[in-house]
């Protein structure tokens, strides 16, 4: 490749030409490829062909909240009662005998993440019945991440205690915005106080590493009250922060419908909302992590990103270098070295599944040499923005020719100032990093525009 870098376009001018839709990129092949001809019986053969050695991390999907956040996008409930949750915590313990069952053996696990949905809706007992089967099914690695997303407006200093004492060592708290316009746009009515509390309790039990989620792009959302959000949870001290850009896709979201969305801010306002809050954490002292991650500079994160460790997954940048995602519950996604699994969505149907004694697959995709290819080069590009091309074509045993579409592509992204390269070595520049999105999208052979299954790029 060989161009000139012309004059650099304004935002605006950015927007236009790369803004459109984009897959997030947590796999290769997208979501979108995933098929039902993966099935239960392929699953149990990918299971049973596992290294009896080589550990697994393991994904633990809880569909249910307190509450339903008009801006979620995912796979989840808000419920009242205690009878849904404990009925599906008895089947998610089905589902996990019947996993262990097809494995070569008790396989060590390196890592444990609850999500959801709102994991800290489970009762102490709960937890305890969960985290004791999975010990009865995996040899738990000594120094294991286990980590939970929570909700900080009805976590408690009991639950708090109950997590930690079964080994509790990172959380997540959804944080988004603490504007009051803002929270009422999406149905939230978080504090600053909750926050507070919250934080300290997982500190005082334990909890190592803390996360605090935040979002732009919401309803009435500006950079003012962005930042005012950052001056209200920055002397908190968080060990990481993520930065995600609110997905609207009212198509495969109803709740999304009730946000108005006249009240949304406009792609060069998201854009303004993004640089000014993450000027304001390097300004602090946090490391930027891949798209939409910081960290403190001595955090594994940061660490892994630095050291060219840093992995990408379903649940977004992580340090965990197992090449195995075993996920349980309604929904939930599975990465193995031989393709994709999905669990059933719709939660009941995964609950009759399951209750059938079937593994609850619903689809999924078999991986081909090209795949990981390409796999590699996305992973590396939304992690590293800094891809030597002739390096991962020896390691896959391709010819750089066969690239020469993509790099194509990037003709243009180069001479706006959004990448450059040195040979075939190619790097997202700090202006192209929010658009990252759309360089890899150069290199994914499936991609077709499609308004109906993927969120704008920026």
């Amino acid at each position: 490749m060989s161009f000139q870098t012309l004059a650099a376009p304004n935002p605006a001018q950015l927007i236009a030409r790369y803004g459109g839709r984009a897959p997030r990129y947590t796999s290769y092949p997208t979501a979108v490829q995933f098929t039902p001809e993966v099935t239960a019986a392929t699953y149990r053969r990918w299971l049973s062909e596992l290294p009896a050695d080589d550990p697994v991390s393991l994904y633990l999907h809880i569909p249910f909240c307190a509450r339903l956040c008009w801006y979620c996008g995912c796979n989840t409930r808000a419920v009242n009662g205690r009878q849904p949750i404990g009925d599906y915590v008895a089947l998610m313990l089905a589902e996990l005998g019947m996993l262990a069952d097809a494995l070569p053996g008790r396989l060590g696990a390196s890592a444990i993440h609850l999500g959801g949905g709102t994991p800290n809706m489970l009762s102490g007992d709960e937890l305890g019945a969960i985290f004791g089967a999975l010990k009865r099914a995996f040899r738990l690695a000594a120094d294991i991440e286990i980590a939970a997303e929570l909700d900080p407006a009805i976590l408690t200093q009991a639950w708090v205690r109950a997590a930690a004492s079964r080994g509790l060592s990172r959380a997540s708290l959804g944080v988004q915005n603490l504007d009051r316009q803002v929270q009422s746009a999406v149905n939230r009515k978080d504090t600053r106080e909750e926050i507070e509390a919250g934080v300290g309790w997982l500190r005082d039990a334990g909890v190592r590493s803390i996360n605090l989620d935040l979002m732009y792009g919401l309803p009435h959302q500006t950079v003012e009250n962005t930042l005012r959000t950052l001056d209200a949870i920055l002397p908190l001290r968080p060990e990481r922060l993520a930065l995600f850009g609110y997905a609207h896709v009212p198509w495969m979201k109803a709740h999304q419908k009730l946000i108005h969305e006249a009240a949304l801010p406009d792609a060069a306002e998201r854009l303004e909302q993004s640089g000014a809050a993450a000027e304001r954490l390097l300004g602090e002292g946090y490391v930027r992590i891949g798209l939409d991650h910081f960290a403190l500079p001595t955090d594994p994160l940061a660490v892994a990103a630095l050291e060219g460790r840093l992995h990408r997954n379903f649940q977004g940048y992580t340090a965990d270098a197992a090449g195995t995602l075993l996920g349980l519950g309604a929904s939930a996604i599975g990465s193995l070295p031989q393709g994709f699994v999905q669990n059933v969505t719709q939660e009941m149907a995964w609950r009759a599944a399951v209750s059938q004694g079937e593994l609850p697959i619903a689809r999924g995709v078999a991986l081909t040499d090209d795949d990981r290819f390409r796999g590699e080069i996305i992973e590396r590009m939304m992690c590293d923005f800094d891809v030597d091309l002739a390096a991962i074509c020896a390691a896959h045993g391709r010819s750089i020719a066969e690239l020469s579409g993509p790099l194509n592509q990037l003709e243009s992204f180069e001479r706006d100032g959004l990448v450059r390269h040195e040979g075939v070595r190619v790097m997202v520049t700090e202006r192209g990093r929010i658009l990252v999105r759309s360089v890899c999208a150069a290199f994914d052979a499936y991609l077709a525009p499609d308004a109906q299954r993927h969120a704008g790029a920026i």
